[in-house]
């Protein structure tokens, strides 16, 4: 463990208390489950982002990159290695005519937020969506309708300690997926083109997406969103409620009866609660209906 007490002396003397050990994940993800990462690091730059990461390698410590944690479930024994978040301290958004950019670590409420202040249409469907632009990015997020794949205009992004941009075509975006996701490239910006329209048009759009997602969906218990991806020909929700599954508990975790494509955290829930109900839903819509659910959620860390 020599290393990593000399990797995290190092990571304090560039972020100060933004590098700490031990740190509980519970508190940086969305399901508010899971143990603690032996390095935590909040760059607040992109320079910040090639620093820590530099020192990370020259110690050898395994490395992962999270935004706002809301698409993913660490396992209650924590994280062996580093966990690099980028933050609300990454997260500049500019815009430039019909073009927003915006730092990895900006939450998507909060482009979406610029882009009604700028008059620029197109952004609505995500102003909900739980998450980072990077996360986003990554796995190509969508809600009613829209994907952020028909605006992404470009993506800076770390691959092999190289930085380049992508073009949307080059980002090989797909259902939930993208070849940034595929080849394990790090997002640092992106750019989306969208178009101008109307203040009260826009806002009344972002009004009427939130109310539609608190009225359907269980915003008010901790959970990733949508916890599986949406099988070819199917909606995961109708086959988990269809197989007798709504408001099914194992520990803490719950399936939602306001709806059943999500899992939440009920009642103090630990990751392996979690993880277990999610394979229980699996095997049992497999053995009812013969498919396949494949989750969205991303498994990081160990698992008892």
């Amino acid at each position: 463990m020599e290393n990593y007490k000399a990797a995290l002396e190092e990571l304090q003397n560039v972020f100060k208390e933004r590098a700490s050990a031990e740190e509980p994940m519970s508190l940086h993800t969305t399901f508010k489950a899971g143990g603690p990462a032996d390095i935590f690091v909040k760059p607040s730059a992109e320079e910040e982002v090639l620093i820590s990461l530099d020192i990370l390698k020259k110690y050898d410590i395994p490395t992962v990159v999270i935004g706002k944690g809301s698409n993913i479930l660490v396992g209650d024994r924590g994280v062996r290695g580093a966990v690099i978040q980028l933050s609300a301290l990454f997260s500049e958004i500019k815009t430039e005519g019909n073009v927003v950019r915006a730092s990895a670590g900006a939450s998507l409420s909060s482009v979406a937020s610029v882009c009604l202040s700028s008059g620029l249409a197109g952004f609505e469907f995500a102003s909900g969506i739980p998450g980072s632009v990077g996360g986003g990015i990554c796995m190509n997020a969508g809600a009613y309708g829209g994907e952020l794949k028909d605006i992404v205009l470009s993506v800076k992004v770390l691959n092999n300690g190289e930085i380049k941009t992508l073009s949307n075509e080059e980002c090989g975006f797909g259902y939930r997926t993208s070849r940034i996701m595929q080849e394990g490239m790090l997002v640092l910006e992106a750019e989306f083109k969208l178009e101008e329209g109307s203040y009260e048009e826009i806002s009344d759009k972002m009004k009427e997406l939130s109310q539609r997602r608190n009225e359907k969906q269980p915003v008010e218990y901790p959970s990733a969103g949508s916890t599986f991806k949406r099988p070819e020909g199917y909606f995961a929700g109708k086959l988990i409620e269809d197989s007798g599954l709504k408001g099914f508990e194992i520990g803490g975790a719950q399936v939602s009866e306001k709806h059943c494509g999500f899992i939440i955290n009920r009642d103090g829930a630990s990751a392996s609660d979690i993880a277990a109900l999610i394979k229980h839903v699996q095997n049992t819509v497999f053995g009812k209906f013969n498919v396949k659910l494949e989750p969205e959620v991303k498994f990081i860390g160990e698992f008892d």
